[in-house]
């Protein structure tokens, strides 16, 4: 499975249901972070996870990472820079990253992909998962369909987090969710 992974805290939650189950693979792929310190910021901590989780399982997770372009991020949103959270400006930046993943895990021979999005409060599975439908249709790779918040997901990443001594950001991650 190709995972993309929005930052660490969310990555714990994926990697505790999904990294027994499956071959995981963690795709950082986020051009939508602002600035690029805090990019810089949750790359490096999504290292850490991926570390740790391997020296304390004895797991073989490797992590691809893109080149950073926020430029993509800007062009998929052009016009959507005052929509509200969870309004149409995040269902672009949900497409363009789960697209990216698709498109890898196609050209690298996965048998699927996901995301870590659904961790979070603030990102509803009802808005992430058809689109990731969408692009198992289109491309013809499966989508593997979660909601990482259920069965109190989201307290789980919390403490886990806590645990690795992860960096809990305090907004989404682009510039417009800083407001």
């Amino acid at each position: 499975m190709l995972l993309h992974a929005c930052c660490a805290p969310c990555l714990t939650r994926g990697l505790d249901l999904l990294s027994g189950v499956f071959c995981v693979t963690v795709f950082f792929c986020n051009p939508n972070l602002a600035p690029e310190s805090e990019y810089q910021k949750r790359l490096d901590n999504v290292r850490l996870l991926v570390d740790a989780w391997n020296t304390e399982y004895g797991s073989d997770i490797d992590l691809l990472v893109p080149e950073y372009a926020s430029g993509e991020f800007s062009e998929r949103v052009r016009g959507l820079e005052s929509e509200p959270e969870n309004g149409a400006r995040c269902g672009g930046c949900y497409a363009l990253r789960l697209e990216k993943t698709a498109i890898c895990a196609k050209q690298n021979g996965f048998e699927c992909f996901s995301t870590t999005l659904t961790t979070g409060p603030r990102k509803p599975a009802s808005a992430i998962n058809p689109i990731g439908a969408e692009l198992e249709r289109r491309l013809g790779i499966p989508f593997f369909a979660v909601d990482l918040k259920k069965g109190d997901g989201y307290k789980k990443s919390l403490v886990l987090s806590e645990k690795y001594g992860l960096y809990r950001q305090s907004y989404c991650g682009c510039a417009y969710s800083v407001r």
